[in-house]
């Protein structure tokens, strides 16, 4: 009988861990992370950060949080301007509305998500949330209002210092607190006014905004300052080497790309090539100028630019002028290659990015952009840049457009932006005025989900691929 007992009981424990090994094995396993997105929130002058998650095909979103010591800005006095990715770090610039006098700076975020490289591809794992690892924001920073990322270093303009300040990510170590941080931060002189600046590994080549023979940005129109480049800890103290003048002035805008440099004037393009070494006069750097043509008897500008590979691209004019042009700065005589946007009157090329999908032609997306008092579509242009891939990209062409969430433009806040994962699947953009971030299928082209954030976000980064399993 106790025999028959023990083997009843046996039998029902045996039944009861099957059911509950069964239940846990019968659960979904948690979403796979895919990316990290950070995004600024220009209502609360704050970055936030989420990781998109994928299970099956569903895609999701985590609550959305504030990154830890992250500073509280004044609304009313400061406010969050570009940020790029680098080495695991995300470098934030902060401007204030009293050209410095208030506190402007710069925040750097370790962003928690870590790199092994494997020849083709990458290992992505998310260690930790993300943190801020080193600030400076005082009255003696100039007040920045453009940041760059050249060969994963980071140049950040401060305008009223006339330089920028150059941060390697590379040479920052674990043990690295706020002030050994700040003081690997090296300030190069070198522009003025309004800076834009392109760098190569040799030299900084940073801009005055002013025009000729006027009195805008210091009376320096069409100057470009050609500083030495030097690394915190080389013991060198950078100095301009060269400035030469260029045939336009008015610079907004600047990239270096195939050994050239290329500027944004208020006509057109205008290029240099990188000389092997400084000379000792200007005259001896040869200026080039590409004409846009001309709308309204006034010349056609841009104002940025996005490299990719072997070409550079960029967008001018507004409504039924708008134009995405791109040039192949590999080329002895570079020539424009214009495709017209047919945007509604009210709205303006912005917000340009390029992607190379897994397969096909890489693709350029720009935003059709308005002020948030102005109703005007809201959408994005789809354009193919090499659609039969023979590595020419003349035969760039629009492939179609997409509705978007609403932006909410206010000066140089609140506009749509996107940028995408590493393994190039999937695209994140802001879209300010609904509050909402939305996931761009790129194999797709197609918005594949929109996530409820609240707030106003618009300037976004992601950072890494779909997480290892490994």
């Amino acid at each position: 009988m106790r025999r028959t007992q023990f083997s009843v009981a046996l039998s029902c424990w045996v039944l009861s861990v099957v059911a509950v090994v069964g239940t846990t094995c019968a659960a979904d396993p948690p979403p796979r992370t895919v990316t990290r997105v950070f995004f600024q929130d220009d209502a609360e002058r704050i970055v936030k950060w989420a990781d998109l998650g994928l299970q099956g095909s569903t895609l999701s979103l985590t609550a959305t949080g504030s990154v830890e010591g992250f500073p509280k800005l004044d609304a009313d006095e400061q406010r969050l301007v570009q940020m790029e990715a680098a080495r695991g770090f995300l470098l934030v610039g902060v401007r204030d509305e009293d050209d410095g006098a208030f506190g402007s700076g710069w925040i750097l975020i370790d962003t928690g998500v870590e790199e092994e490289e494997h020849g083709d591809h990458s290992h992505w794992t998310y260690v930790r949330p993300p943190r801020v690892r080193a600030l400076t924001i005082d009255k003696q920073q100039g007040n920045p209002a453009h940041l760059y990322c050249y060969d994963n270093v980071f140049y950040l303009a401060n305008d009223r210092k006339n330089g920028y300040t150059r941060l390697d990510p590379a040479a920052i170590t674990a043990e690295d607190e706020d002030g050994a941080i700040s003081r690997r931060a090296v300030f190069h002189p070198g522009g003025g006014g309004h800076i834009t600046l392109a760098a190569s590994k040799r030299w900084g080549y940073s801009t005055w905004i002013g025009r000729p023979n006027d009195k805008e940005g210091g009376g320096q129109g069409g100057r470009v300052d050609i500083t030495p480049l030097a690394a915190a800890g080389s013991g060198s103290s950078p100095q301009i080497g060269l400035s030469i003048t260029l045939p336009h002035g008015g610079l907004h805008g600047a990239t270096f790309c195939q050994g050239k440099v290329f500027f944004a004037p208020s006509d057109g393009v205008c290029w240099i090539a990188e000389p092997a070494a400084l000379p000792k006069t200007a005259d001896e750097i040869a200026t080039h100028h590409l004409s846009l043509g001309q709308h309204n008897d006034k010349p056609r500008r841009t104002g940025a630019f996005q490299t990719a590979g072997k070409h550079v691209m960029f967008v001018t004019g507004s409504g039924t002028d708008a134009a995405f042009g791109l040039l192949d700065a590999s080329a002895v005589e570079p020539e424009v290659t214009r495709v017209e946007l047919g945007m509604a009157e009210e709205n303006r090329p912005a917000g340009l990015q390029i992607v190379q999908p897994r397969r096909g032609s890489p693709l350029a997306l720009v935003f059709h952009d308005h002020p948030a008092e102005v109703t005007a579509p809201n959408v994005m242009t789809l354009l193919e840049l090499d659609p039969n891939e023979d590595g020419q990209w003349t035969d760039v062409r629009i492939v179609g457009t997409l509705d978007v969430g609403r932006s909410k433009v206010d000066g140089h806040n609140g506009h749509h932006t996107v940028d995408f994962d590493a393994d190039r699947r999937r695209g994140v953009l802001s879209n300010p005025g609904d509050g909402t971030l939305s996931v761009f299928g790129v194999a797709d082209r197609k918005i594949l989900q929109t996530f409820e954030v609240g707030g106003s976000p618009s300037k976004v980064v992601t950072v890494g691929g779909r997480a290892s399993l490994h």
